[in-house]
C-alpha cells in the first residue's frame, strides 16, 4: 500500500514478461476434466476481473473507438492501403513502430508503478504528451476520458477515483487509464497488455473493413495475421526501459496530419 493512498494494488499482477504457459502439451489438457487446465488464466486474473477485461476491450465499450482510424482513412484515400495485405502492413507498423508501440511500453510501465502515485503520474503525463499530431492526441485523450468516466462507475476502485481527482482537467491517454484499471482490479500485465493491443488492432481493422471496403472474413483474416505481432510487441514492451522509448514511423504521422484537412471524412482521425 502506498502511504496515504488508503488502498492497495497488488504487485503480484506485475512483473516482466514471461512465456504464457499455454503450450504445455497433451498432459496439461488431460489433467482437467474438460480437457483443458485453466489454472494459468486464474493466476493472471480472477474470473470477475477477466470479465471486466473482456468488456474494456470490446468494441461495445463506450469510448468512441469506432470513430477513429488513426490516419488509415487518408492511406486508403491516397491508395497505399487497398487490400488485406496493406491493412496488415499498416496496423503492424502502428503496433511495432508507431503510437501503438509507444502506448504498449507506457501501458506496461503504468501498470508496474500503479501503486506509486508519483511514478504513475509521471508516466501518465508522458503518455498524454507523446502524440505526433493533433488528431492522434484527440484520439487518445477522448478515449482516455471516456474510459475513465465509464469505468469509475461500472467498475469502481479507489485508485481510479484518486487518479481522477489528481488529474483534474488534464488529458489522460487511453492506455494509461486502462493500465490503471487493470492493475487496480488485479489483472496481470501479461494478460492485459496483449488484450489492449488486440483491441487497438481490431479497431483499425474494423475501420479498414468500412473504408476499403473489405469483407468481414477478410477482416478476420487480417486480425489473425496480426496475432504474432501482438504477442511480440507485448513481450518487448514489458522489457523496454522508458529511456529507450521512441518511434520510427514518419509515414503514419503524415497520414494522420494529412487526414486533418482531408475533404471528405468518415472518421475523426
Amino acid at each position: 500500500m502506498h502511504p496515504g493512498d488508503g488502498y492497495a494494488i497488488s504487485a503480484a499482477t506485475q512483473g516482466v514478461c514471461t512465456p504464457f504457459p499455454c503450450d504445455a502439451g497433451p498432459a496439461s489438457m488431460s489433467a482437467h476434466p474438460t480437457g483443458f487446465d485453466f489454472a494459468p488464466l486464474a493466476a493472471l486474473a480472477k474470473p470477475a476481473a477477466l470479465h471486466a477485461l473482456l468488456a474494456w476491450t470490446s468494441p461495445a465499450y463506450p469510448t468512441g473507438a469506432y470513430s477513429y482510424s488513426h490516419g488509415l482513412e487518408w492511406a486508403v484515400e491516397e491508395g497505399s492501403v487497398r487490400d488485406v495485405a496493406g491493412v496488415v502492413e499498416y496496423v503492424d507498423a502502428v503496433l511495432s513502430r508507431g503510437s501503438g508501440w509507444i502506448d504498449a511500453v507506457l501501458f506496461a510501465h503504468a501498470h508496474a508503478c500503479a501503486h506509486d502515485t508519483a511514478a504513475f503520474d509521471a508516466v501518465a503525463e508522458l503518455a498524454a504528451a507523446f502524440r505526433g499530431s493533433s488528431e492522434g492526441a484527440l484520439e487518445s485523450h477522448q478515449q482516455g476520458a471516456a474510459f475513465l468516466s465509464v469505468t469509475r462507475r461500472a467498475w469502481p476502485h479507489p485508485a481510479l477515483e484518486d487518479f481522477f481527482m489528481r488529474i483534474g482537467a488534464y488529458p489522460v491517454a487511453h492506455s494509461i487509464a486502462m493500465a490503471l484499471a487493470c492493475a487496480a482490479h488485479g489483472i496481470a500485465c501479461r494478460l492485459a497488455l496483449p488484450a489492449w493491443l488486440h483491441s487497438t488492432a481490431a479497431n483499425l481493422v474494423s475501420a479498414a473493413v468500412r473504408l476499403i471496403p473489405l469483407g468481414q472474413t477478410d477482416g478476420q483474416i487480417a486480425i489473425a495475421r496480426l496475432g504474432p505481432t501482438i504477442d511480440r510487441v507485448a513481450c518487448a514492451a514489458m522489457q523496454t526501459p522508458l529511456d529507450d522509448l521512441g518511434t520510427a514511423s514518419p509515414l503514419l504521422d503524415i497520414c494522420s496530419i494529412r487526414h486533418e484537412t482531408q475533404y471528405t471524412r468518415l472518421f475523426r482521425s
